[in-house]
């Protein structure tokens, strides 16, 4: 596969439209609250675990070039995978 060349931004805004538009509905209930969720911004294919370390090595392994987003399901806070805060609001 090739590989994309994309800015952290653009990740975050892809991951977040996948997020927002297809799997939040599937996800923010019950037990998966405060859970990490990681989402690869070009397929959109996703996992949940309490860290989400495991999700992002299964989803790295699957495909090495993947571009990988997380959230804490429930919260307003979200990260990229390469360690860089991209965005954090209070309430």
């Amino acid at each position: 596969m090739q590989s994309i060349f994309w800015s952290i931004e653009e990740v975050a805004i892809r991951a977040k439209q996948f997020y927002e538009n297809v799997i939040r509905q599937n996800v923010e209930y019950g037990d998966n609250i405060g859970k990490m969720i990681v989402i690869d911004a070009e397929t959109g294919e996703y996992g949940i675990d309490p860290t989400g370390v495991e999700t992002a090595l299964k989803l790295k392994q699957k495909n090495p070039n993947a571009r990988l987003f997380t959230i804490r399901i429930g919260y307003d806070v979200a990260v990229s995978f390469g360690g860089a805060i991209m965005e954090h609001t209070s309430e």
